[in-house]
């Protein structure tokens, strides 16, 4: 386990959000797991992000959970951290967190709480709770039915193990708000930002504009070539790359993503089944990708990796 300093200081490049593997019987596939895991290392991910959205955290139970989170963690083997995610009410997520603990995790995505619709202060008490109730870092995941005000974020900025805002909102005016909220009320403090939106690459020059740099990209589960070029493009300022990509490759994927609910999870499984590896399908209440849209995106991923070569 890392303290706070060091775990936001090993944050950079390209956040990786594994897959949940799933075999013929409906059970976690272990084996399959590590494989995607080693892989996403291997190519060059900057983190490991374990059973968060992506890896279907709503589907796993806690013995699930414990065993994915400590298989990354043994995979990489303290090359790149890992950081595992962690929601539903108060006590769940601190039920999850020690988990995580258990498993030698680096740290936590607290993901919104389940359902309900609290005001500022009802979240600001959960997030400092399960920060307090835990030895790992907490980065905290905005989106749905979690929007924090700059005050708030300001406030979760003061809690020491609390050390980064992820944005799931995409509303540019509300995150400048807050950057300069968290600024001038703890100058002093790293805290850090990340772009959270699905297929976070479409917002990625907008995001730079405002100084967030950091992301998490599903493409790299299945196409980590392209991420990376992507990502070596926008963070070197070859924006020529990163239009070409952004209109051949990430455009399309984003209105194919649209095309369907639980596509941001399901087509990305798909996408990595597509390139080899067998992590089965998605868990109820997601459903698979049509056919129609399965040919599209294996369309999409040739394309991708087309505009590569040509670039």
């Amino acid at each position: 386990m890392t303290d706070a300093a060091s775990l936001s200081a090993r944050l950079d490049g390209l956040l990786f959000f594994p897959v949940t593997p799933f075999g013929p019987d409906g059970a976690v596939d272990l084996e399959v797991f590590r494989a995607h895991v080693r892989r996403g290392i291997e190519a060059g991910a900057g983190a490991v992000f374990a059973c968060c959205g992506t890896g279907e955290f709503h589907a796993l139970t806690p013995e699930e959970y414990r065993a994915c989170v400590a298989a990354a963690v043994e995979e990489s083997a303290g090359r790149v951290p890992v950081v595992a995610g962690a929601g539903y009410g108060t006590a769940l997520a601190l039920q999850f967190a020690h988990l995580a603990e258990e498993a030698g995790a680096d740290g936590l995505l607290a993901m919104p709480p389940y359902l309900v619709v609290a005001d500022q202060a009802g979240l600001l008490r959960h997030y400092a709770a399960l920060a307090e109730g835990t030895s790992l870092d907490v980065i905290v995941y905005q989106r749905d039915n979690a929007v924090l005000t700059p005050p708030t974020v300001a406030e979760l900025a003061r809690i020491p193990r609390i050390i980064g805002l992820k944005d799931g909102v995409g509303d540019l005016d509300l995150m400048q708000r807050i950057i300069s909220a968290v600024r001038s009320t703890v100058p002093d403090r790293d805290f850090r930002y990340f772009n959270g939106l699905p297929t976070a690459e479409l917002t990625g020059l907008a995001y730079r504009g405002i100084g967030v740099t950091l992301y998490s990209s599903a493409v790299f589960c299945f196409a980590p070539e392209i991420a990376l070029a992507f990502h070596r493009a926008l963070t070197g300022g070859d924006d020529t790359t990163v239009n070409a990509l952004l209109d051949g490759f990430y455009r399309p994927l984003v209105e194919l993503r649209h095309q369907g609910r639980g596509y941001a999870v399901s087509l990305v499984k798909a996408g990595v089944r597509l390139r080899g590896l067998d992590v089965g399908e998605v868990r109820p209440p997601l459903s698979e990708p049509a056919p129609a849209h399965l040919k599209e995106l294996a369309e999409l991923i040739d394309r991708g990796l087309a505009l590569l070569g040509e670039n």
